[in-house]
């Protein structure tokens, strides 16, 4: 596979094989970010469970103390008076079941998460082929099904993010941006792996943490010592 200078540079500031203590990683990440824009810093992190059974399912949310660097474009699905209380919560977009053949039929994906009261889950729920594949279903786990659309629209616009396993048993999350540095990113980092750790299903056996890696969007993954990946 053919790697641009950037990275072949990058690649030499640090050991493929090693594994390092999570603010170090931070820091090469950071370092190892070379492209002329600024960089998204992701963590990838491999879970020792089965997402294919319910009782080992990780799924939550948690706010970064300083957000992802990216203001999310928030979907909220209420009637009655919910809908101007999203609207004044700072939503993006605000509707019911009219929204249901813009987003089947015209394919229109302008957010980027959706939050919705209980009682219009029967709607939403008629979407789940379309919203399921892209993360974007609304979950009382992850707090985006709720009545409290205010509080819900709030976390979200300062910086709340949901994790979830893919079908590999990875997690891949944001933590912020290269031009944040190496503190906040490790503030941001401590938070989100804090709410994963507790986030332990009981019928996970053996090592939880399998394997986590740091990298920046155009740049190498840098491994972190899973033995001691909690800050």
């Amino acid at each position: 596979m053919f790697r641009g200078k950037n990275y072949s540079d990058s690649v030499k500031l640090f050991d493929k094989s090693k594994l390092y203590e999570p603010a170090e990683a931070l820091d090469l990440a950071v370092k190892t970010s070379k492209a002329k824009f600024d960089e998204t810093v992701e963590l990838h992190i491999k879970l020792g469970v089965d997402s294919r059974h319910a009782d080992q399912q990780v799924r939550g949310a948690v706010v970064l103390p300083h957000g992802t660097g990216k203001v999310a474009r928030v979907l909220v699905f209420a009637k009655g008076d919910k809908v101007a209380e999203a609207e004044a919560a700072g939503a993006d977009f605000v509707g019911g079941e009219e929204l249901i053949p813009k987003i089947q039929n015209d394919n229109w994906f302008e957010f980027d998460v959706v939050v919705a009261t209980p009682d219009m889950m029967g709607v939403v729920g008629r979407l789940g082929k379309v919203l399921g594949p892209k993360g974007l279903m609304p979950s009382p786990k992850a707090g985006t099904v709720t009545p409290d659309v205010t509080k819900a629209v709030s976390e979200i616009k300062s910086g709340k993010i949901e994790y979830r396993l893919d079908k590999t048993n990875i997690i891949h999350c944001p933590i912020g941006k290269a031009s944040f540095g190496t503190e906040k990113l490790a503030e941001n980092y401590k938070s989100l792996m804090s709410a994963i750790i507790k986030a332990k299903p009981a019928a996970a056996k053996g090592q939880y943490l399998k394997s986590v890696a740091v990298a920046s969007t155009m740049g190498p993954g840098i491994k972190i010592n899973p033995a001691k990946a909690e800050i």
